[in-house]
């Protein structure tokens, strides 16, 4: 086992200097056994990029990354193939983005900004070495959209591929951004998509490669970054993004907060090439939009009288606490099956 700080490994500068390979230029060849533990990580150090918050990046015992707030926000998320990702449905890059982009979603869900990542790598000997390096690439450049970097992590050899990702981010001298702050009254607002993963992985497991949009939308999430430290700024009481379903997301917030949120169905976006697979599949694509979850999007509680921007649709309110569920649509409970189990029997998406 050698950890991607260790000393023996070349890294990127601190400054950011050295460049990534690209993806084509750059395939390294073999297996990983035949590559070699340290040949690995040369190559995956070497495809990485820096950021300003980085002071010591890979190539010591440890990184080093400034936290100017003196607070330290911090994730941590696992992969495992077979139950969260599937290589004959996801590139490696494919995977890399994703896992990425799950953590940081963590990050600006507090209402924070995402600085550095670790890479926890778990790969077999007879796994190409095009994979893990072209998760890499994928990690590093969803790491980039949100102006973050990987610093560090760990390889090991195992009879499976498991990615385990830490994020890390920095407040910015601002409050996190908490479930436990929904009062009754509040409206609730979602901005980035909902239930396109769900309906992405509905097609993959009947074989089909298209609609190619909501395909790739499972197998690369968008997570709107920015929207978690902006509504921190419009004043959110409360806020989760939507790894395991709307209303199992909602339900965190609404327990914590010990409140009722009830979700207007006419207020949820269905696109019409959604219902025209729920009709394809024999699915209710409302299904989708409530309890498919990896889409990563934000969504937050605020005060009544705040005035949203567009990019926030308004999909409920916050109700005192009843006998009814956490959280209810339309005013009732919602019966049908749905929501993210991680301890669940079947196969995640």
């Amino acid at each position: 086992m050698r950890d991607l700080n260790g000393g023996t490994a070349p890294g990127p500068s601190p400054s950011g200097a050295e460049a990534p390979h690209d993806a084509a230029r750059g395939r390294a060849k073999g297996t990983v056994g035949e590559l070699g533990e340290f040949g690995l990580i040369r190559e995956l150090t070497s495809r990485l990029t820096s950021s300003t918050a980085v002071r010591i990046g890979p190539g010591d015992d440890a990184a080093v990354v400034t936290a100017p707030d003196r607070r330290v926000v911090a994730s941590t998320d696992i992969l495992l193939e077979g139950r969260h990702f599937r290589r004959d449905w996801s590139t490696a890059y494919d995977v890399g983005r994703k896992a990425a982009a799950q953590n940081m979603a963590d990050i600006a869900a507090m209402g924070a900004y995402p600085t550095a990542l670790l890479l926890g790598l778990i790969v077999p000997v007879d796994l190409p070495a095009t994979w893990p390096t072209e998760l890499m690439d994928g990690i590093r450049d969803e790491a980039q959209v949100a102006s973050a970097a990987v610093v560090g992590g760990d390889v090991v050899r195992g009879d499976s591929v498991a990615v385990s990702i830490t994020a890390l981010g920095d407040l910015r001298n601002n409050e996190p951004v908490t479930r436990f702050g929904a009062g009754a009254g509040d409206v609730v607002a979602v901005t980035g998509w909902l239930g396109w993963s769900a309906a992405g992985h509905a097609v993959l497991t009947r074989g089909f490669r298209s609609p190619r949009a909501f395909v790739e939308a499972h197998r690369r999430p968008e997570p709107p970054y920015h929207a978690g430290p902006a509504a921190a700024g419009l004043g959110a009481t409360a806020m989760i993004d939507v790894s395991d379903g709307l209303i199992a997301d909602l339900g965190h917030i609404a327990e914590a907060s010990k409140v009722r949120i009830d979700i207007r169905s006419a207020d949820l976006d269905v696109p019409a090439q959604m219902s025209d697979i729920g009709q394809a599949v024999g699915i209710d694509p409302l299904q989708w939009v409530l309890t498919g979850g990896e889409d990563h999007a934000i969504v937050a509680t605020f005060p009544r009288d705040q005035k949203l921007p567009a990019r926030w649709r308004v999909i409920g309110e916050v109700l005192a606490p009843s006998a009814l569920p956490h959280v209810t649509v339309d005013g009732a409970p919602w019966t049908k099956a749905g929501g993210w189990d991680h301890f669940s029997t079947e196969p995640e998406h």
